[in-house]
């Protein structure tokens, strides 16, 4: 069997794992680290938690690492167009003989009493991937939640917890106290902890949950926080400096404050004595990117890609469309999932575009485009139904002007098939990259 097709037939069996559904336990994918060797035991980790900002953090602490020297690992998902976007060494995806690997290897591991999920059996292979190659820290997201979640046999040197919204209530709970426990859940005795969460109720269970694990832990807006300058430009007040001049290579007004986790990230590795020069934390945050959020693909029109995958970053999107994008005639292309407040998803987005363009996703967990449609027409009248999202996003394309934008939101998934698609046609040279 040659490299491609054996690379897709993992692809594959992996993809079939999904019917396994989503297991909040750590039974299995203890059993599987342990049959491996332990390999997350081989490297230095930082845990990433959060409902928004988590992949956006995650990059930008990886692309400072590597410029500071170290070999690192980066886990992240889902991916937009491949799987091997989800697992990244010095900021490369991994190769696909790589991926076959880490599979087999996976494979081999007896999963004890039940199969293991599509997510358990992609951690693991990222840890095996990790220790295989050396890396020297791996920066790794959760999945869900934190508590229960497949990556949380870390033993970290840092956990951070972007911040906590409504979301999988179905498993993580029905009130932003229940949800902040569950990612308060990846908090380890003695080791730092830095937050963005805000609301009172889940300041409260994190700062519980510190306490109990005597865990320094780091708030914004209490232990650091930022004061926007001109043309993107901040100041960082931090826990232990100033640093004036920062500037994040992520677009949006939100992003200050996932810059901000970043660099008390990166003071709390400092307090413990890992070598960051400051010129190396200073680019990392500055040439950090991170595909399918706030992604420009063309000038002409003009073509933006976010995933904008729940209500907290609907509301980010609409505010950006809104003071950035107000002198242009947008379209909106959009694709929801059918556990996400749609409705309160375009109520935040809509308003802001002339025109919408629904469609769906190649998933089973994709809502009917008629739902969306229904709903959209509730705000605007000028609505067009093109289920298949490469066809979608042609479509609003070819009917804008060369001065028009148009937005393609709502879902991940969405982005990664437009991503692919405008890599077909030139917009995107590399939809890996």
């Amino acid at each position: 069997m040659n490299t491609q097709r054996e690379y897709n037939a993992c692809l594959q069996a992996m993809y079939g794992m999904r019917r396994f559904g989503i297991k909040l336990e750590l039974t299995t994918i203890r059993r599987m680290l342990k049959g491996l060797g332990d390999p997350q035991k081989a490297f230095r980790a930082i845990h990433v938690a959060g409902t928004n900002g988590k992949g956006s953090i995650a990059s930008a602490l990886s692309t400072i690492l590597h410029l500071a020297g170290y070999k690192t690992g980066l886990f992240t998902s889902p991916h937009l167009v491949r799987f091997n976007e989800r697992i990244r060494v010095n900021n490369r995806e991994i190769e696909d003989d790589a991926v076959i690997g880490a599979y087999a290897a996976v494979k081999s591991v007896a999963p004890g009493e039940r199969e293991p999920t599509f997510f358990e059996f992609s951690t693991a292979m990222a840890l095996y991937e990790f220790a295989r190659q050396g890396v020297q820290w791996a920066v790794v997201e959760t999945g869900m939640g934190g508590r229960m979640d497949a990556t949380n046999l870390l033993e970290p040197a840092l956990c951070i917890i972007s911040n906590v919204s409504m979301e999988h209530q179905m498993y993580l709970g029905d009130s932003i106290a229940q949800i902040a426990g569950e990612k308060a859940g990846i908090i380890k005795p003695d080791t730092p902890v830095v937050t963005g969460v805000r609301q009172a109720s889940a300041i409260a269970v994190i700062e519980e949950t510190a306490r109990k694990q005597s865990a320094p832990l780091h708030r914004l807006k209490e232990g650091f926080r930022i004061r926007r300058g001109r043309n993107g430009a901040f100041t960082y007040y931090g826990l232990d400096h100033v640093w004036t001049g920062m500037r994040s290579g992520l677009a949006g007004g939100f992003q200050a404050d996932n810059a901000a986790l970043v660099l008390a990230a990166c003071e709390a590795l400092l307090r413990r004595g890992v070598e960051l020069p400051l010129d190396r934390i200073r680019e990392g945050l500055r040439v950090n990117r991170w595909p399918g959020r706030l992604e420009v693909a063309s000038q002409s029109p003009y073509v933006l890609l976010d995933g904008a995958h729940n209500f907290m970053a609907a509301r980010n999107l609409g505010r950006f469309l809104t003071e950035s994008l107000s002198d242009r005639n947008i379209t909106l292309v959009v694709g929801i999932l059918d556990d996400k407040p749609y409705a309160a998803m375009l109520k935040s987005l809509l308003p802001a575009c002339k025109r919408v363009v629904v469609t769906r996703a190649r998933t089973d967990r994709a809502l009917p485009p008629e739902i969306l449609a229904a709903a959209a027409s509730e705000i605007m009248t000028d609505i067009t139904l093109i289920p298949d999202v490469a066809e979608a996003v042609d479509h609003a394309i070819r009917t804008s002007g060369p001065g028009d934008a148009v937005c393609i939101a709502g879902s991940l998934y969405v982005v990664g098939e437009a991503r692919a698609a405008l890599a077909q046609t030139g917009y995107i040279a590399d939809p890996a990259s």
